[in-house]
């Protein structure tokens, strides 16, 4: 049933994507900035009543409207779960952005470069050079594709529209209550959330490394992700720099200062080539999920 969902989902964003980058952060974030004014006392228990109520409770909502629809009827059930993995997973996105951004580099149209990718990965792009562009590019693939593809699928996997509700909105949270610091208002959010994004973080690096050259993934996953300040996108990105063959990282000029990051893969210099094969990549993986859990369901009807 699962996998039924999954392909629906995933079949009706392709075909009918989302007018809006992220129309579940879009729609979600106003309501986590409205309980944080409300909650955000300077204490660990607002936080994590603050929590409960943006995260917990929706998706214990929806994980009990789930099962009362599939004890009912198998078919409500599988709708259902396939109408909230429309508005979850993130497919419709990265893919058409990453190709506005590799059209205008490979026509030499730097401005127009920067410019698509300002808007696509919110980051200050004013200075940064054609290699440096293609780097961020190849990153917010990976990023991207992870936090809001191939995690939510993991945790839609093992708990079902829950799962992946759930995943997702721990992650906007993090991103919408003070992300660059760990204060005591958001201490659980941060916490949960980064516990709960080590297991998808892990095998999407070695699905990264499977479907990529699985050699030189395995070394920059081994040697190269605990330089990242975020351990578990460091696996992310190790593995799949490595499995592409390309240099990511390393320092960039942002917001009028040169933000330090460590390099990250092996092999060529970025370019629009390597942006798209980051794309390739992720299509790569998503294949081999659904393969996977073909198998799994075909076995799961035999065996019945």
């Amino acid at each position: 049933m699962n996998f039924i969902a999954l392909i629906g989902a995933l079949a009706l964003t392709y075909y009918r994507p989302h007018r809006r980058q992220d129309w579940l952060q879009e729609i979600f974030s106003p309501f986590a900035q409205l309980l944080e004014r409300s909650f955000n006392g300077g204490n660990r228990l607002q936080g994590a009543t603050a929590w409960v109520l943006a995260v917990l409770l929706p998706s214990v909502l929806v994980g009990i409207v789930y099962y009362v629809l599939l004890q009912i009827n198998a078919i409500l059930g599988l709708v259902f779960g396939l109408v909230v993995l429309y508005f979850t997973l993130r497919l419709s996105q990265f893919g058409p952005r990453a190709e506005g951004v590799i059209a205008a580099l490979r026509t030499g149209n730097i401005g127009e470069a920067r410019l698509l990718l300002e808007q696509w990965a919110k980051v200050d792009s004013d200075h940064l050079n054609t290699t440096q562009v293609a780097q961020v590019s190849i990153e917010t693939v990976l990023t991207r594709s992870h936090y809001g593809l191939l995690a939510p699928i993991f945790w839609f996997v093992v708990f079902g529209p829950a799962g992946a509700l759930f995943y997702r909105l721990s992650h906007i949270v993090t991103l919408e209550w003070q992300s660059e610091e760990d204060t005591q208002f958001n201490h659980l959010a941060r916490k949960v959330f980064y516990w709960f994004n080590w297991p998808p973080a892990f095998v999407t690096a070695g699905s990264f490394a499977i479907v990529g050259d699985f050699e030189d993934a395995i070394y920059c996953w081994r040697a190269q992700a605990e330089t990242w300040s975020d351990k578990a996108m460091g696996m992310v990105l190790a593995s799949g720099a490595g499995a592409l063959g390309v240099r990511i990282g390393e320092p960039l000029p942002m917001n009028g200062i040169l933000m330090y990051r460590p390099e990250i893969g092996l092999g060529e210099t970025a370019d629009a080539d390597y942006v798209r094969s980051a794309v390739g990549l992720v299509w790569r993986v998503l294949a081999l999920v659904i393969g996977l859990l073909l198998l799994l369901t075909f076995a799961h009807w035999l065996g019945q």
